[in-house]
């Protein structure tokens, strides 16, 4: 499945993803509902704009572990599945 990342301009946070590429995510609460976070203290309905990047298809047959999701000397970056509060 794909990885998107979603930036809001109302918190200036950006948030990845993983949908498939029939589905559109329009608000900050939609795009934190798809990454299991908690929206905090932005509005639901705040809207987030699709940024453009190399995006990720992570096969359901492959464990985690093939992607060196979280060690940075494997240059995996850490942010695998969304959620690495940058921003």
């Amino acid at each position: 499945m794909p990885t998107y990342e979603y930036y809001c301009p109302t918190n200036h946070r950006t948030v990845e993803v993983l949908h498939g590429m029939s589905v559109a995510v329009a608000t900050w609460g939609e795009a934190c509902e798809r990454a299991g976070i908690d929206p905090g203290t932005t509005p639901a309905e705040a809207p987030v704009e699709k940024l453009l990047g190399a995006g990720m298809v992570i096969a359901k047959s492959r464990p985690a572990e093939d992607f060196n999701c979280g060690n940075p000397m494997s240059g995996g970056g850490g942010c695998c599945g969304g959620g690495c509060g940058m921003g």
